[in-house]
């Protein structure tokens, strides 16, 4: 049995704690903070509750495969886990209203046709099969396995330029043609042509903090896997799934401290072998498992940084500029009508303008978006509201991070956040009139609560773009210290985090020359 110290509770720290102490070992976390889940947090008020961070889960098959083998109950039994349907609604400035389906690529394709015009349909099922070969290509290097020595041939974008030639992965990387690799953007652009799908597709890639003029087209990804894999709700919010895993860990004898901010990481022989808490209290262990930004490491580690030589590394300042995320919590007097979407997503009538609001216009100026993307959420879960007589919605929209913007001002995030409000009621006919109350929260309260730079929410590891969109690796210089969570490999969100855990208990039990799960 060895002695593994967890830095942090979020969601990528506990599902590497739960893998390692069913493996047998004795495992203790760490947390600065009040309560586990990381950036999965909730706001509860007059009966109605909120999910402070994400609101809906894709590939559940993550989260089942580590209930399955961290315990007797499965996730099912675990959490009330259902598929939305549709899976979203976007509403366009011209009066264009569109609803796909959950999981449905024939759905998808009747519904663009329907609203964009003949023929919209069979180009966007185009893109996505081609999607579908970078996801083929791109699985088990990205997602199942420990980022590779030779991680440089993942900076090669994977997605088929006509004529398509078909192998594996070395074959599939590097088809960027004689422009140079392509955007997102780019191939929006080409391949899609109605600006209304152009939009679609590029919400995708802005929905995990990602600029579609600079993203990879290897960014069409995510809308595959979002269509492939559907799009799911835990009831009660995504805050109950964190509350279920912390609860696995516990009854696997992971050990949590609260209000334990971890000050330095011991090193002895030449590997990690603790870590000293704020209190100067030294916790001995075999290994450490940091679920916190690689980039806060070196502090506590003597001012040396935890990523080996050649290794892929962050960008000086790239967690605090990644965007964050502007949200208004919503509670509104009146039923939830039975025909009400669960997510619409009211896209943004100038694109341009709203990315060089959220990621700088060339500059280093960030100016407020009058008329920014928001998503809007309207569970239909009656254990979010106080009665069947109200309803709690949550408006988020992808904002520049804190520091380029200041977000503790609260007169101009109050004004952000009436912008918000009034896209919404395009969504929301009478928004305004059904108000009981709002809760704005910026960047600046994501970063105070969970110490993410700028409020910054990490997102997907992608293929392409010389691997800057690729996160450290899980394995460090110091032997016995790994990575896990959203800024290591294979990145943010919920699914991509709970990999993390997976890849990290994995390194640590079958040992570092582990290549993944087959």
């Amino acid at each position: 049995m060895a002695r593994i110290v967890v830095i942090g509770s979020g969601m990528g720290a506990m599902a590497a704690a739960a893998r390692l102490a069913v493996a047998g070992h004795r495992v203790v976390v760490y947390e600065r903070g009040r309560a586990h889940g990381g950036g999965v947090g909730r706001f509860a008020r007059d009966g109605f509750r909120f999910d402070t961070g994400p609101g809906l889960l894709h590939l559940p098959a993550v989260y089942r495969d580590l209930f399955v083998k961290t315990g007797k109950q499965t996730l099912e039994q675990s959490v009330e886990l259902g598929q939305v349907d549709p899976a979203s609604r976007h509403l366009f400035t011209d009066g264009t209203d569109v609803r796909l389906p959950n999981a449905s690529r024939a759905g998808v394709l009747q519904a663009l046709d329907g609203a964009f015009g003949a023929g919209a349909g069979e180009r966007w099922s185009d893109l996505v099969n081609r999607a579908r070969e970078v996801w083929d290509a791109t699985r088990r290097p990205l997602l199942e396995e420990p980022l590779r020595a030779d991680w440089r041939v993942l900076g090669r974008d994977p997605y088929p330029a006509a004529p398509v030639r078909r192998g594996r992965l070395g074959g599939l990387f590097g088809r960027g043609g004689a422009d140079g690799p392509p955007t997102l953007a780019g191939v929006a652009r080409r391949e899609l042509k109605d600006p209304r799908a152009v939009a679609l597709l590029e919400s995708h890639a802005l929905a995990h903090g990602l600029d579609p003029r600079s993203a990879p087209a290897a960014a069409t990804v995510l809308p595959y896997i979002e269509q492939t894999f559907g799009t799911w709700y835990v009831r009660g919010g995504m805050r109950v799934l964190a509350d279920a895993l912390h609860e696995r860990c516990r009854q696997r004898k992971v050990e949590f401290h609260f209000g334990a901010e971890v000050t330095g990481i011991v090193e002895k022989d030449g590997r990690a072998a603790g870590v000293e808490l704020a209190d100067g209290t030294v916790a001995e262990a075999d290994a450490v498992v940091s679920g916190i930004d690689p980039a806060l490491l070196p502090p506590l580690l003597g001012g040396q940084a935890p990523w080996r030589e050649g290794d892929v590394r962050p960008e000086p300042g790239a967690g605090g500029g990644t965007p964050g995320r502007l949200t208004v919590l919503l509670a509104l007097r009146g039923a939830r009508p039975e025909d009400a979407v669960h997510r619409t997503v009211v896209h943004a009538p100038d694109r341009e303008a709203e990315l060089a609001a959220v990621f700088g216009d060339g500059h280093g100026r960030r100016e407020p978006c009058p008329h920014p993307t928001v998503t809007v959420l309207r569970p239909d879960d009656p254990t979010v509201r106080p009665d069947e007589e109200h309803e709690a919605v949550t408006l988020t929209a992808v904002v520049a991070p804190h520091g380029p913007v200041d977000w503790t001002d609260g007169t101009a995030a109050e004004q952000d956040a009436q912008r918000l409000i009034t896209a919404a009621e395009a969504a929301i006919p009478g928004l305004r009139d059904r108000m009981l109350w709002h809760e704005v929260r910026t960047p600046a309260d994501t970063e105070a609560e969970t110490g993410a730079r700028g409020g910054a929410a990490p997102g997907p590891v992608l293929a392409g773009a010389d691997g800057a969109f690729l996160r450290p690796a899980n394995v460090t210089r110091l032997p016995g210290l790994y990575l896990a969570g959203g800024w290591a490999h294979p990145g943010g969100g919920l699914a991509h985090a709970g990999m993390s855990g997976a890849l990290v208990a994995g390194l640590i039990v079958k040992g570092e020359d582990w290549r993944g799960s087959q």
